[in-house]
């Protein structure tokens, strides 16, 4: 997807030496966690991000110019057993994911804006429990997954009116519009359309 970049980023990445960071934004069952690779609390957009240092992994995120959905996988180490149950209640399959890549300057402040580098969906999760601490992995899909989900549409008036109070916002129009066009469709499928002239005979001789 394409990238947002301040010129303060694009002069930092330049640099010799490169101090970076993760942001990363979960939606849970009841909440959303914010998370970064550092260690302590960082405030940024007005959201307030909790450190995992070495207790929190991603794997690498690579894109070409190819369209197609390449996934990531995050994990959290170092959870107590206790939490098991709850970190399997608190994922939701299709929870939004949001990572982010941020700089800092010689003097390690945040360079503004940090670059938005996924944005996917979550998966199921995957436990691995030692009998004392656990470790959460959760697999992270591209949003372009959905262009592989079979589309299950009709050319029909019920399936029309599904969309229609969406499609009249977007165009301006008044709620009360009715739109029946696609009650027409059945009828189409026995009709026999003559084009030019109509035929003398039913073998048009």
């Amino acid at each position: 997807m394409p990238r947002v970049m301040t010129t303060a980023m694009a002069n930092a990445l330049g640099l010799p030496v490169i101090r970076l960071a993760l942001f990363a934004s979960l939606q849970f069952g009841d909440n959303i966690i914010n998370v970064w690779s550092g260690l302590g609390p960082m405030i940024w957009n007005g959201l307030s991000f909790q450190g995992v240092g070495v207790l929190g992994t991603i794997s690498g995120m690579s894109e070409d110019s190819n369209v197609e959905a390449k996934g990531v996988t995050i994990s959290l180490s170092g959870i107590p057993s206790t939490y098991v149950s709850e970190v399997l209640n608190e994922v939701r399959v299709l929870g939004t994911c949001n990572v982010w890549l941020a700089l800092y300057d010689a003097t390690y402040t945040l360079i503004d804006t940090p670059i938005l580098s996924y944005q996917g969906k979550m998966d199921a999760p995957h436990i691995s429990d030692d009998a004392k601490t656990c470790t959460c992995t959760i697999a992270v899909e591209n949003i372009l997954v959905d262009l592989n989900r079979p589309v299950y549409r009709r050319y029909t008036d019920a399936d029309q009116q599904m969309d229609l109070a969406v499609t009249l916002t977007r165009l301006g129009l008044p709620s009360t519009t009715v739109d029946t066009g696609y009650t027409h469709i059945a009828a189409l499928q026995e009709m026999i359309i003559y084009w030019g002239q109509n035929p003398v005979s039913v073998n048009n001789l």
